[in-house]
């Protein structure tokens, strides 16, 4: 990796767009702000995880405050898991001149594809509600430093934005209550999910399957066997020659139904779904049934309230009624 030079340029334009003055005069207010309200109030968490009901308040609005880095991660991908570790630490070595907000791109599909996200990890800033790619894969520390002196530079010159240092958090002399003890459903969930991030899509599975055997509606374990499921179904497919295949022969289903995959792994929602419901369209009896059914688990992937799920649902009840 390369460090960025911090010259805005490739900015994703996440709200309007922001005079430089506009930026430095928020920056001011927010910190006049925080300084009346007396040195007893609690410091704001310096690592958050972010999802996209909570982008507009902990990214876009505490941008104007502080540079906020963003750090797309995965638990298959095991150097985004690294990444995120030493920008954890560097946020508290930092004491509260940027803020790092983690996001699961699985979970913040909408995310994902908004900042244009080609794998991860993937790095962006915001800055007064604009972001900026930062880098991508997993590089040594004092590259990594090195562009966030750059991004801490371009936010204190050019939006007048520093963020406060913070002491870090004294050591609690109260003894914390002891955790609750596990239920066997939750250690079943955690089996289930460890298996998951260590690539046991096999042992992941089964355990889901155990767990619904016992509770039907847990939507957890819905959500992680629909994704399993996902993930062991393009296991060693050949993206570029399943496109071809589904492309050069709309009415063979198994390819449909794999090019429709390998779209929401790679983050097109829509597509996966608009080539579901177009080959419900084209199709009759079982070859209609196992893509309405498919159609059907990769809505519990992306979650029953999702907009784009809402939409697709009621273009597949148009196709069938």
């Amino acid at each position: 990796m390369q460090p960025r030079n911090m010259s805005m340029s490739g900015v994703v334009d996440l709200a309007a767009v922001k005079a430089a003055g506009e930026a430095k005069a928020k920056a001011e207010q927010a910190r006049a702000q925080r300084q009346d309200a007396g040195a007893a109030a609690p410091a704001a968490p310096l690592v958050i995880e972010v999802t996209e009901a909570t982008f507009e308040s902990d990214v876009l609005q505490r941008s104007a405050e502080v540079p906020v880095v963003i750090s797309f991660w995965a638990d298959q991908a095991e150097q985004s898991k690294q990444l995120n570790a030493l920008l954890e630490r560097l946020a508290g070595e930092y004491r509260g001149r940027f803020v790092l907000a983690t996001a699961d791109v699985y979970a913040n599909q909408m995310l994902f594809q908004q900042f244009g996200v080609q794998g991860v990890p993937a790095v962006f800033a915001v800055l007064a509600g604009q972001a900026m790619p930062l880098f991508q894969g997993l590089a040594p520390e004092s590259q990594v430093t090195e562009v966030l002196d750059q991004l801490i530079a371009v936010a204190e010159q050019r939006f007048g934005i520093v963020g406060e240092e913070v002491e870090p958090a004294a050591p609690q002399e109260a003894e914390e209550a002891p955790p609750r003890p596990a239920t066997p459903q939750e250690l079943a969930l955690g089996a289930a999910h460890d298996a998951l991030d260590a690539g046991d899509l096999s042992g992941a599975m089964q355990a889901y399957r155990n767990v619904l055997a016992d509770e039907p509606a847990n939507t957890e374990a819905k959500l992680g066997l629909a994704q399993a499921e996902l993930l062991d179904r393009v296991q060693g497919v050949d993206a570029q020659a399943a496109r071809a295949a589904a492309a050069a022969a709309l009415g063979d289903v198994q390819a449909q139904l794999t090019a429709a995959d390998l779209d929401l792994v790679g983050g097109h929602v829509e597509d996966a779904f608009g080539r579901l419901v177009d080959t419900v369209r084209r199709t009759a009896g079982d070859d209609r049934d196992t893509t309405r059914l498919r159609l059907l688990e990769l809505f519990e992937v992306v979650g029953p309230d999702d907009p784009r799920v809402v939409s697709a649902r009621t273009a597949l009840a148009r196709v069938l009624f």
